[in-house]
């Protein structure tokens, strides 16, 4: 029955560019989407290990620069008789390569910063995705610094003589993103339900209890940020190729408390709380913006809400919600 609603609820999300006319709807959810991704990729990490990442916006923005550097090709002198150039790539291995680096982002800040806890892990990565920020902002020759990466080449998929698919318009990049989105919830699931997913909630519950039985915790809780930086990789990779255009403003600080407030409003620690929270933090702006008569009650409304939902569902709306269902369900079944 729970696989029947599955396939039906895919089904439906599936089924969505088929009648929905409205493309700038379609680009909400398409950017929905993406954030979704990144969420969920935090989610690994805070949820699951309890580290707090408040720079996890570094792996998003590495992703969509490195796609988007190795699609378009790029020329720049590290030394003065030393010329680094690399000739466009096709998007498909760019997308990899932009993936690639932000999980080897991930492995060394991991190797780095666990070596401390607590607020020094967050000072770390803070610190680290304003250092790559600076990096962006500043190396013009390789990035262009403030002038943006822009024509950055949408995905072509082709088997010659076959078929050809392009990434060109908005219902194709929202199957894309849909695709991206389900590989990287089974993927977490499969690791959450994994003796290394077993391994990151002992370390989140008591560290030193799982290490006294011999959990290596530098080991879980590096693969845990490799995971997750390699999804925030694919989120940043799939905004370059939709937008066509990259600039420093991918590695803004509000981008990371947009992830948070996604993951610990839906509810820190659960597959299911990330989507929902960000459907709801990623839709309610343009709703808002629909109906409220000024800009300033639309972000009031939005910051209302939240200390709503903090407030009366600590845990986030789906823990919430499934301890609600929980206690339905008896009274239902019991005369």
């Amino acid at each position: 029955m729970k696989r029947a609603l599955t396939a039906l609820w895919l089904l439906f999300l599936a089924s969505i560019p088929l009648w929905l006319t409205d493309l700038y709807a379609l680009h909400v959810l398409i950017m929905t989407g993406i954030f979704i991704i990144a969420a969920m990729s935090l989610n690994l990490l805070l949820g699951y290990t309890g580290q707090l990442s408040l720079g996890h916006v570094a792996f998003f923005g590495i992703g969509a620069y490195a796609s988007s550097l190795v699609s378009l090709g790029f020329e720049v002198h590290l030394l003065p008789n030393w010329l680094v150039s690399l000739e466009p790539k096709p998007v498909w291995f760019a997308m990899l390569c932009g993936v690639v680096l932000a999980g080897l982002s991930g492995w060394v800040i991991g190797r780095i910063s666990f070596k401390v806890r607590g607020a020094y892990f967050v000072i770390v990565t803070v610190s680290f995705a304003e250092v790559v920020r600076l990096i962006a902002l500043n190396w013009v020759e390789l990035t262009q610094g403030p002038m943006a990466l822009n024509n950055i080449p949408a995905l072509r998929l082709a088997i010659p003589g076959v078929v050809e698919l392009a990434f060109l318009r908005k219902p194709a990049n929202y199957w894309l993103t849909l695709i991206v989105a389900v590989l990287c919830y089974v993927l977490i699931r499969r690791l959450v339900h994994s003796r290394a997913g077993r391994a990151m909630v002992a370390l989140r519950e008591n560290e030193a209890l799982a290490t006294s039985v011999g959990i290596d915790v530098t080991h879980y809780l590096v693969l845990a940020t490799v995971v997750s930086a390699a999804m925030a990789g694919a989120a940043g990779v799939l905004y370059a190729h939709y937008v066509r255009i990259v600039d420093p403003d991918v590695f803004l600080f509000i981008y990371t408390v947009t992830m948070v407030i996604m993951v610990i409003s839906g509810g820190k620690g659960t597959q299911a709380g990330p989507i929902v929270g960000g459907l709801i933090f990623g839709l309610l702006p343009d709703l808002l913006r629909a109906a409220a008569i000024k800009p300033e009650i639309q972000w009031v409304i939005y910051g209302v809400l939240m200390i709503l939902i903090v407030h009366f569902l600590p845990e986030g709306i789906v823990p919430a919600a499934r301890r609600w269902w929980q206690g339905r369900v008896p009274t239902a079944v019991i005369p």
